[in-house]
């Protein structure tokens, strides 16, 4: 799924997360990992918010900044939702138990710059980025699946 757009509003940024959602759902071939890229405050968890609407309809989304992951599980598979803001190492992704959830639902990480070496082979990455001060509720949102090629 190779996707640009702007958004004016959270609720725009959550339609978006929505469209992925299905896309991710209803495409067999669709990666389960969802990688987010971006600053503080640009809209990651609402973005979440809105694969969640999907995935784990009525869930209450929050960030999972101290939990490290919160599990939505409303629907017919969970969704694990993981902030990798704090994580500095591999050992901390295995004390987590990070690796033991990637086979059991959808997983979406933020921060996922701080954990590019743990990425799996196949994922669709989400890059969201403020266009403007002037325009505090507009972000740019780019997705595209990434396959790692083998070394």
């Amino acid at each position: 799924m190779q996707k640009e757009l702007v958004t004016h509003s959270p609720e725009e940024t959550e339609a978006f997360g929505a469209e992925v959602a299905v896309y991710l759902t209803e495409t067999p071939s669709a990666p389960r990992f969802i990688a987010l890229y971006g600053d503080l405050g640009v809209g990651k968890t609402a973005f979440v918010r809105g694969l969640a609407s999907v995935i784990a309809p009525g869930s209450a989304v929050r960030s999972p900044t101290f939990a490290i992951v919160n599990e939505y599980k409303n629907g017919k598979t969970s969704l694990f939702h993981f902030d990798m803001y704090r994580i500095e190492d591999e050992d901390e992704l295995y004390s987590i138990g990070f690796y033991d959830y990637l086979d059991r639902g959808f997983c979406v990480t933020e921060w996922s710059e701080n954990i590019d070496y743990a990425l799996p082979e196949s994922y669709l990455k989400i890059e969201i980025s403020k266009t403007s001060p002037d325009r505090p509720d507009e972000r740019k949102l780019s997705s595209s699946l990434v396959r790692k090629e083998n070394l």
